[in-house]
């Protein structure tokens, strides 16, 4: 009888391509949509993308016009937020120069937004899921409640050394120093995994590193400023970094857990970017809530033992927070726009991971910590010198540098898998023909 000609060869991929491979191999390789495979994967909607075909032209321009608006609106709110002083009462004959007060309260400030970005999520997941078909489970196995926990503390204990350091420095430095996450996330994967990159990540680091001391170095003090902080200006300053630090070191610990969870399919089952922003979000919710309840009952010698940024003259932060919100309607607006921004902003982009590479989510998400740079500057009147620049072109370009990198060794990858297949493919055509 005749042998048949196989009409692909079968190929056999090792199980640690799978497991260490990122979100997006995962999602691309075998796109899930809530949980369930789809028929149409991802190659087909790169075809459409980059067959310049309406709906594939629509989508891209819909989730990259999506992410600017939403992270752009959303990086004004947040200056506004953090840097506005408001009257505590109007302006009087007698006093025309009221005293002034500004927002401090980061963990309502956290808990409000990571409440809208877990409802949202929730939204997302029971609409987009096909009908006749149960939504995916925000917690798949108990055993991933241990990382989604951790991922959880780590967040919420983030934000409020963020904002913490905006006492201390300016929003500008802050915006650069946080497009700094692969520092973070380097030194974890070192510590923790024992993983290893190639020299040219390294080289990203240095130039990041010198980039936002040069900027933070060259930052222009007005004389006001320079009056009010006397000789304590450079030890302020050096302050707020060190609390800067301590953010950029749980979102590494956050991204890295994260990334840990997406790579360990095997470990805590298949888990999709809306799982993670639900299940992430409703624990953030839960932890920051019970903080806000439960520290007024706490002792203050209690509070003093715990390393966090923490007002020790408010009774209660979420009592304080209602009766600023409630002096400041202005204020409340901003919040909830603030939120709102944040949660629409995280569902496009995951929708753009789901449909398109994660490089064009990179080459996004550092174009718009530029643009939100340049907004600042143009929205709120700050100016920089030329150090400065010098600074900002170093940390960009030195981003910019990796994606250009990353994206020549994925060429390069696809371009030596097209001609191992073309190889096995010919030796099989000789074996046939020996036969």
């Amino acid at each position: 009888m005749a042998r048949q000609k196989q009409k692909a060869p079968l190929q056999r991929i090792p199980s640690s391509g799978v497991m260490n491979a990122p979100p997006d191999f995962l999602g691309h390789n075998m796109r899930q949509t809530n949980g369930v495979t789809s028929g149409k994967g991802f190659p087909e909607a790169v075809a459409k993308s980059s067959a310049g075909g309406e709906p594939g032209l629509l989508r891209l321009i819909i989730c990259v016009g999506g992410i600017y608006a939403s992270f752009l609106s959303w990086g004004v709110l947040q200056e506004a937020i953090t840097t506005t002083s408001y009257a505590v009462y109007d302006p009087r004959a007698d006093d025309p120069n009221p005293p002034t007060e500004r927002w401090t309260f980061s963990v309502v400030l956290n808990t409000i937004q990571s409440f809208f970005a877990a409802i949202t999520g929730f939204m997302y997941l029971y609409f987009s899921t096909p009908r006749g078909q149960k939504s995916p489970a925000v917690f798949p196995t108990t055993r991933i409640l241990f990382p989604l926990v951790l991922i959880s503390i780590s967040s919420s204990l983030a934000s409020p050394f963020g904002y913490a350091s905006l006492g201390h420095i300016d929003y500008l430095t802050f915006v650069l120093a946080k497009s700094c996450k692969l520092l973070p996330v380097m030194f974890l994967h070192l510590a923790i995994f024992r993983k290893r990159y190639p020299l040219y990540k390294y080289g990203v680091i240095l130039l990041v590193t010198i980039g936002v001391a040069t900027f933070t170095l060259h930052h222009p003090t007005s004389s006001k400023k320079k009056n009010s902080h006397s000789n304590n200006g450079n030890g302020s300053s050096i302050y707020g970094l060190f609390l800067l630090s301590l953010n950029l070191l749980l979102d590494g610990l956050t991204n890295t857990t994260q990334d840990h969870i997406f790579s360990s399919p095997k470990l805590y089952s298949r888990f999709t970017g809306p799982q993670m922003m639900v299940a992430q979000n409703l624990l953030c919710t839960l932890l920051t809530t019970t903080y806000l309840l439960v520290t007024p009952h706490v002792s203050t010698s209690i509070l003093r033992l715990m390393p966090l940024p923490i007002d020790l003259s408010q009774t209660s932060e979420l009592a304080s927070a209602l009766a600023f919100l409630s002096r400041h309607p202005t204020a409340t607006k901003d919040i909830i726009a603030f939120a709102a921004c944040g949660a629409i902003g995280q569902l496009f982009i995951f929708h753009t991971l789901a449909h398109f590479s994660s490089l064009l989510l990179v080459t996004v998400t550092v174009t718009r910590k530029m643009l939100t740079m340049l907004l600042s500057v143009m929205w709120f009147g700050h100016r920089l010198s030329g150090g400065q620049w010098i600074g900002v072109g170093l940390v960009f370009g030195g981003i910019g540098a990796e994606g250009v990198v990353q994206k020549r060794e994925k060429a390069k990858k696809l371009a030596e898998k097209e001609e191992k297949k073309k190889l096995e493919s010919n030796n099989v055509n000789k074996g046939e023909k020996q036969l």
